[in-house]
């Protein structure tokens, strides 16, 4: 078992199903106490058993990611308690609903703003303090696919995702020379609980994009998982405000010969 984080401090959102859990676990498994975070405590506890389970550390809490006081809050809890902070991967997010433009609701644009985009700025304002006061520390904030591309229908998601990625190179390059590293990872279709529900209620649209995809298939929650510990890890040393994409080849472009 590789331990290139062992006896690292390392936060996850997101954490209570989907790549959220499996980095809870990679990290875990790798030697960190990990503090996942999730507004699905049910989510959180499967997390943190397999965890246990395992022989790893973690530490849960429920937050709602597009709150402040949530996450200061266990920004805080984790100074208290640890006092310092290694690496965050702030992956919690939400597709949302699939309207045009001209119908979609302003509520709706607004939650997933919040809890895509809103939450990995809170992330971060309140993770890098702890980062800068070490002199390290190491940033993962989960974009999409949609952060280079314009899924139709998909205004707000897409937005957001966008954002994620301007953020993401915003703190980059702000943080750079106090020796936090902050990147970026884009999934592509990837086999979360989140996608799969989505797939139950439009087959032929989760049919069409699995076609669309070179490698045939949509990616597994660990494989993504494995993106983002490496970005968060040593031998992403010299990796700063970059979006890594692990898609299985959607975006590449072009056509099968």
């Amino acid at each position: 078992m590789s331990s290139e984080f062992q006896d690292k401090v390392v936060l996850v959102t997101g954490a209570g199903s989907g790549i959220g859990r499996a980095a809870a676990q990679a990290f875990a498994a790798q030697g960190a106490l990990v503090y996942a975070g999730d507004l699905n405590a049910e989510g959180l506890e499967e997390t943190q058993g397999l965890i246990t389970a395992a022989g790893g550390q973690v530490q849960i809490a429920r937050i709602d990611v597009s709150d402040e006081a949530d996450i200061a809050g266990l920004a805080a809890r984790i100074d208290r308690e640890i006092g310092r902070l290694d690496a965050a991967f702030n992956n919690a997010g939400i597709t949302g609903p699939t309207h045009l433009i001209e119908d979609y609701p302003l509520e709706a644009f607004d939650r997933v703003i919040a809890i895509n985009l809103r939450s990995v700025f809170l992330g971060m304002k309140h993770q890098i303090p702890l980062m800068k006061r070490a002199g390290s520390g190491a940033i993962v904030n989960t974009a999409s696919v949609a952060a280079i591309t314009g899924p139709g229908a998909m205004s707000a998601y897409a937005a957001s995702k966008h954002g994620v990625l301007g953020l993401t190179r915003v703190a980059a390059m702000e943080n750079a020379a106090h020796g936090v590293r902050v990147n970026a990872l884009a999934p592509g279709w990837t086999e979360t609980p989140m996608v799969v529900a989505n797939s139950a209620q439009n087959p032929a649209f989760a049919e069409l994009a699995k076609k669309a995809i070179p490698a045939k298939r949509g990616g597994q929650p660990a494989e993504l998982a494995d993106a983002a510990v490496w970005l968060a890890g040593p031998h992403a040393s010299y990796v700063f405000g970059q979006l890594i994409v692990v898609d299985g080849g959607m975006t590449i472009g072009g056509f099968e010969p």
